[in-house]
């Protein structure tokens, strides 16, 4: 896979993972504990797994440079 793809697939996925957190945390401070019809643990969970993703995709950037 080119490097290139990989590197943009790791930011993005970490820049989503990111924004869904922070939203995820904002939305359960403010005592809302559903947002858009999922519970506010699962968009954290969501933002945790994007923010895996996108390391293991930099990682594998990475290690392809070598």
């Amino acid at each position: 896979m080119d490097t290139n793809l990989l590197v943009m697939l790791g930011r993005l996925a970490g820049l989503a993972g990111i924004l869904v957190c922070l939203v995820a945390g904002i939305a359960r401070l403010l005592g809302n504990y559903y947002l858009a019809g999922f519970a506010a643990s699962t968009l954290l969970q969501a933002g945790m797994a994007a923010l895996l993703i996108g390391s293991f995709a930099l990682l594998l950037a990475l290690n392809q440079r070598d």
